[in-house]
Parts: structure tokens; C-alpha cells; sequence
């Protein structure tokens, strides 16, 4: 039977601050106060060991509810966001042999690419493939149904920035640097030209201000640079044209220092065409 959690958030801090003053009552050998009877009528002229049965039974029941509230808000059982293109990769026409079909696989950076008014979504063939928020592991899990089962002739790799901020937990950059490098390597065993890109710069994460991203970012371009020059990669370097010098997105170019704005999106839209024309010879 599925519980119905839906109002977890109230349910759940109530009975948990009724339980601590219960549980506080029954150590100290005392009944509920007014405060707690007031919520909880039941708890009027309790024994202590009805007290303690009563706490045993809100904790139980806040514990299970916030559980299921947690869990049906994450969605566990998705954690890679396998079915979030699962629609849209069903209702592609299936790619030619000579296909010019370019997937773009990324997180929010990358979705937000196509509301942009400088785009570089204006064919069919430019599927954007991007889920805000995603960390590299999470686009390894999703790579063979979201890129090589849509059969492009090329990728483009943009991902990095959330790991570094945390969004996962917590990720070294050779962690980082091994995913960028199964997801080229996967496309490249099924014939994907692959074009690798710069980790945007940034200063500050809006959501984890106490981190300096910009030392861990420059140090990972560096070895996707790196990394692409000897594996004869495309490579794109979005942060040395987007960067100020505090090694941050510049506020011509983004309003959160994180994502960019139509202006900087132009500037991305610029290099990256060059790029996609030679990896599509």
C-alpha cells in the first residue's frame, strides 16, 4: 500500500518536536507537558511508560514518512536520469549512414544552450542532450542511450563543473578526468568523433558558496587539453574566451558567474562551429 506523504513537511516537524519533549518527559520520570498534551491529546494523564510508547510511535511514524517523502523526491530508482530523454530518443528518425548528427552531452550549461538566442541548435541534427545539474558519473551511466544509440557522427563533451561543485558528493579530479575519459572512450569504439570543451570558469557556485572553483577548474582543462591533443580530440577552450581575471565568468557574459548569457553563449556558438565543421568531414 503506498503511503500518502504529501504533506511530510508539516507532518514531520511537528510529531518530531512533540517526540524530543516527550522523550525529554520520560527521562525525567514526568508526564508531557501542556505544550505537548496540546498537540498530541492522548498524551493526557500519561504513565511514563505510555509516554515512551507514544514517542516510540511519532518517531516511527515521522521516520518512515519523511523517508518516503525523501525518496519519492529524489527518485532513486533514476538517479542517472535514464528516462528523461527516453520519449525523445524514441521519436528521432533514425540516422542515415552519412549522417550529420551531432549529440551534445553536458548538464545545465548545455540545456540552457538551446533557449539561447545565439543557439547552435537550428537543425535536426543537433540534438541537445544536456540535464541541468548532472555530474559526470551521471552522464557515463546515460551515455549509450542518450549519444551512441542515437548514432551521431560526433559528440561534444561539456561537463565538469558540477562535480567540482559537489553536486554528487564529493569528486577528486582524477575521478572527474576517468569519466570525461570513458564517455570519449565509449564513443570512439563505436565510431563517434568526439570534441572535448573547456569547463566554463567560475568563481563562486550560488549553491556551494563556501568552495574557490577556479583553481580545480583551470587544472582540469588543463588535462582535458591535454588529454585530447593525444588521443587527436576536438577540442574547444570555452574558458580561456569566457574568463576575467580572477579566472571567473565575467558579468558581460553570465548574471550568476556560473551560466552563461545570449552574450556568452555567442561567444561559445563562435568556437564551436569551427570545431563541429572539421570533426563532421
Amino acid at each position: 500500500m503506498k503511503q500518502d506523504c504529501s504533506r511530510t513537511g508539516v507532518f514531520a516537524r511537528v510529531p518530531l518536536r512533540q517526540a524530543r519533549i516527550l522523550c525529554r518527559h520520560s527521562r525525567e520520570g514526568g508526564n508531557p507537558p501542556a505544550a505537548a498534551k496540546a498537540w498530541i491529546p492522548a498524551c493526557a494523564g500519561m504513565t511514563k511508560w505510555q509516554s515512551t510508547i507514544m514517542k516510540a510511535r511519532w518517531l516511527l511514524t515521522t521516520l518512515f514518512c519523511t523517508a518516503m517523502g525523501l525518496a519519492h523526491a529524489a527518485d532513486p530508482q533514476d538517479w542517472a536520469g535514464l528516462r528523461h530523454f527516453q520519449a525523445d530518443n524514441g521519436a528521432l528518425v533514425p540516422a542515415a549512414r552519412q549522417t550529420r548528427r551531432v549529440v551534445f552531452m553536458g548538464d545545465s550549461i548545455t540545456e540552457g544552450w538551446s533557449n539561447s538566442r545565439a543557439s547552435v541548435f537550428t537543425s535536426p541534427a543537433r540534438i541537445n542532450r544536456g540535464i541541468s545539474g548532472q555530474t559526470t558519473p551521471q552522464m557515463v551511466l546515460r551515455f549509450r542511450q542518450d549519444v551512441i544509440a542515437l548514432r551521431p557522427r560526433a559528440v561534444v563533451i561539456l561537463a565538469g563543473t558540477n562535480d567540482i561543485a559537489g553536486n554528487t558528493g564529493p569528486a577528486t579530479l582524477e575521478e572527474i578526468e576517468g569519466n570525461i575519459a570513458s564517455m570519449a572512450e565509449l564513443a570512439r569504439s563505436h565510431g563517434i568523433r568526439v570534441v572535448l570543451c573547456a569547463v566554463l570558469p567560475a568563481k563562486r557556485y550560488p549553491w556551494a558558496p563556501e568552495l574557490l572553483p577556479a583553481p580545480r577548474i583551470v587544472a582540469l582543462n588543463a588535462w582535458i587539453k591535454d588529454y585530447a591533443t593525444r588521443n587527436r580530440l576536438g577540442f574547444v577552450d570555452f574558458h580561456g574566451a569566457l574568463a576575467d581575471a580572477e579566472q571567473g565568468l565575467g558579468l558581460e557574459y553570465s548574471g550568476d558567474g556560473v551560466h552563461p548569457n545570449d552574450a556568452g553563449y555567442a561567444v561559445m556558438q563562435r568556437l564551436i562551429e569551427p570545431a563541429l565543421a572539421r570533426a563532421l568531414r
